[in-house]
């Protein structure tokens, strides 16, 4: 039995995780302002040799935004969907809500480390309102929109990844 699982675990680990990533961001959806995020997340999750099936930028819009979750939630190739924008205080940054919209289950241990460890960086990242949650196999995860606080959010919780995923699939 302790033999099946050890096989189990390491062929599991092996197994690339699937990400969608979405830029939430007025500028960039009306080509006011480059992407920069969306493209320093592909790099981030394609240096940690998982592989990244879609991406996409939405209006900081509540319903587009969860309107595209569910959507992607649906897609049986993606397991992880990381948003980058939208999470701090302006009237207009809505991804916190509209994940709570979409998801089922919070996983408020990522948002709090994530929150704890960028701290240590940057004393404003407790203004972060990150969400991170569960919808059927799929987990989302919102970063910060700097590409900078975004990459730097990826790398605190990507070890902790392979293991959720594992658990969803």
């Amino acid at each position: 039995e302790g033999e099946f699982n050890i096989q189990m675990q390491q062929g599991d680990e092996l197994k690339p995780i699937r990400f969608g990533i979405l830029t939430v961001s007025d500028r960039s959806y009306n080509k006011q302002r480059e992407d920069l995020s969306g493209p320093a997340l592909v790099n981030a999750v394609l240096r940690k040799m998982h592989q990244v099936v879609t991406t996409d930028i939405v209006p900081d819009d509540r319903p587009i935004i969860a309107e595209l979750l569910k959507r992607w939630i649906n897609d049986p190739d993606i397991d992880v969907i990381l948003t980058t924008g939208g999470t701090g205080f302006a009237p207009r940054d809505v991804t916190p809500e509209a994940t709570l919209d979409v998801i089922e289950k919070q996983v408020p241990g990522l948002g709090e480390l994530m929150r704890a460890e960028s701290y240590k960086i940057n004393r404003h990242a407790m203004l972060s309102r990150t969400v991170a949650g569960i919808k059927d196999h799929v987990l989302i995860i919102n970063l910060p929109g700097s590409p900078k606080a975004a990459v730097e959010n990826f790398e605190i919780i990507a070890d902790l990844l392979p293991h959720a995923v594992d658990l969803l699939r």
